[in-house]
């Protein structure tokens, strides 16, 4: 079995749990829910990192097989790393659209979405514990 570590993810997936948390004791401020979006985007990054490393590692899946996240999620889906691939091709679009934030409206779309995305991410790092 590999040794694929998954503290990073671990510890990127509470501090969005925890970003939630303190944007819900304080709405009213704008930072918490740039917070947790910037904690998305880091928790998402690392998902997609830790799937190609332990798809590659432990299921022996070649780098020609996942050339685009797309590829990346369709295929941890074939090995039951992932439930929706289709949700996390929405996760996705929603991690590039951060780096287009100029307004609120997109801000906020992108929090709803950090929100769907903890789920999935929890959900995925209790598989990866199963495997690595």
């Amino acid at each position: 079995m590999s040794k694929i570590q998954l503290d990073s993810l671990r510890q990127a997936i509470a501090a969005l749990k925890i970003g939630f948390e303190e944007q819900a004791a304080h709405p009213e401020l704008l930072t918490n829910r740039d917070g947790v979006i910037q904690r998305f985007e880091i928790a998402m990054d690392l998902s997609w990192k830790v799937c190609t490393r332990v798809l590659r590692e432990v299921y022996g899946v070649q780098s020609g097989d996942v050339l685009t996240k797309k590829d990346i999620f369709r295929q941890a889906a074939k090995y039951q790393l992932l439930q929706d691939p289709e949700a996390w091709f929405g996760h996705y679009e929603a991690r590039n659209d951060t780096s287009h934030i100029y307004d609120s409206a997109i801000a906020n779309q992108t929090f709803l979405r950090a929100r769907e995305f903890l789920i999935d991410a929890e959900a995925l790092l209790e598989k990866l514990g199963h495997v690595t």
